[in-house]
């Protein structure tokens, strides 16, 4: 008998790879993240097929399958950094290193240390990246990209007085 977390997606007879709202192509997600990330009743809408994760900002839906399902924003147990707005986004769900974070450690130092605590959890084998992350891949770079965001937004509002 076969456990009920072993069953392995199902190859789709169509390959959809532009999210059905926003057309923009998404990247394809393991379905154990979709799982792991999908609120109770949104799970008992999964069916095992391939997903993808929209990048669109400004689309409100994070996961579409190859089935034609989508999953939104509110059907995720998390916050989604890249559906939320610049500020305060968890970027790393592992490691909780998040905008508000970065922000407070580069005006208290000038300097943030988030890139290379990930790292050194990383090199530790601690994180969990493919099941933590709605994108179910690594951090690392878009924590990178926040901390130069975040510092970029800081210069910007020293040079505009606010």
């Amino acid at each position: 008998m076969a456990s009920c977390c072993a069953p392995r997606p199902v190859s789709s007879l169509r390959q959809i790879e532009q999210c059905p709202v926003s057309g923009a192509t998404g990247r394809r997600v393991d379905v154990q993240t979709v799982k792991a990330l999908l609120t109770a009743s949104a799970l008992r809408r999964l069916r095992l097929v391939d997903h993808r994760f929209c990048p669109d900002p400004r689309c409100h839906v994070v996961y579409f399958g190859a089935d034609g399902t989508t999953y939104a924003r509110n059907d995720l147990r998390v916050p989604v950094w890249q559906k939320e707005p610049f500020g305060d986004r968890m970027v790393c769900y592992c490691f909780g290193e998040s905008e508000r974070g970065i922000r407070t450690e580069l005006e208290a130092s000038g300097h943030s240390a988030a890139v290379a605590r990930i790292r050194e959890h990383i090199a530790a084998g601690r994180c969990a990246c493919e099941l933590r992350n709605p994108q179910g891949r690594c951090c690392l770079g878009d924590v990178t990209a926040a901390v130069t965001r975040v510092t970029q937004a800081i210069d910007h509002a020293v040079r505009s007085g606010s």
